[in-house]
């Protein structure tokens, strides 16, 4: 299972959340510096459990505000 976070952070601490989640290596894909809604965008890959865990991990660094995820679904549109 994939999915994408989304990741807001306190203004100024782009630095010190990016050397936080590269430290998370496990499941993380990707670490992507964004502009728009979210400050970060991170790919995780991983059951929905591990996933989950990750995203609660995420909210112990304390300059992230909010996470929002985006869980990848599969769909059968019948063609």
């Amino acid at each position: 299972m994939r999915a994408v976070c989304l990741i807001t952070i306190k203004p100024g601490k782009t630095d010190k959340v990016l050397e936080a989640l590269r430290k998370k290596r496990k499941l993380l894909k990707e670490i992507m510096p964004v502009t728009g809604r979210a400050d970060i965008c991170v790919l995780l890959s991983g059951t929905i459990d591990e996933i989950n865990n990750m995203v609660i991990d995420f909210k112990k660094i304390k300059e992230i505000v909010s996470t929002e995820t985006l869980i990848e679904v599969e769909v059968n549109l019948g063609w």
